[in-house]
């Protein structure tokens, strides 16, 4: 997948060290939202393990993930997940971060809008859904943006890293 400078493709065990750096550099950020991320991603090792553990998902069509790449200097600029999914419906979660330096750049909404293109075209997704907390405007945004819509609140949906229980906001979109 291919927008403006960028392209999407699916993570590999070979991208451990980049994948490593763009997580540690992201860290602080991430902490909340992304906490299996980062609780599974302390070190290059666990990091690997982490790696592969998603890699056997993948064979299993139960998780899929994807990096941004910037095309000018080859530097992973985000990443992207399909999770949850019930193929019964069928439907998945989107998840998604870009590393800060790209933040407020409209690369996330480029990307999210066509990795969503993709899922529904190549998963042959009917429903594609997204969570994220009310605090997090550039998220609803970038949402909204692609097309999401509200469909609720999930209450005490999520527990972050410091154990908190908190709300997160439903959005869903339907394929064409």
């Amino acid at each position: 997948m291919k927008f403006d400078n960028y392209s999407i493709r699916p993570l590999q065990p070979t991208d451990l060290q980049l994948y490593f750096q763009l997580v540690e550099n992201n860290r602080a950020r991430l902490s909340n939202f992304f906490t299996g991320t980062v609780a599974k991603t302390k070190t290059l090792e666990s990091t690997k393990i982490f790696l592969d553990e998603n890699l056997k998902k993948t064979e299993a069509k139960t998780y899929f993930s994807f990096i941004v790449i910037d095309d000018t200097n080859n530097t992973f600029a985000g990443f992207l997940d399909i999770k949850n999914i019930d193929w019964t419906v069928p439907k998945a979660e989107l998840g998604c971060y870009i590393d800060e330096k790209y933040a407020n750049k409209g690369i996330s909404s480029k990307a999210l809008a066509t990795f969503t293109n993709y899922c529904f075209a190549n998963f042959e997704f009917k429903k594609l859904f997204l969570r994220t907390h009310q605090t997090n405007s550039s998220a609803r945004r970038i949402a909204e943006k692609c097309g999401f819509e509200i469909e609720g609140t999930l209450r005490r949906d999520y527990k972050t890293t410091s154990g908190e229980l908190v709300d997160l906001i439903y959005y869903g979109k339907l394929a064409d």
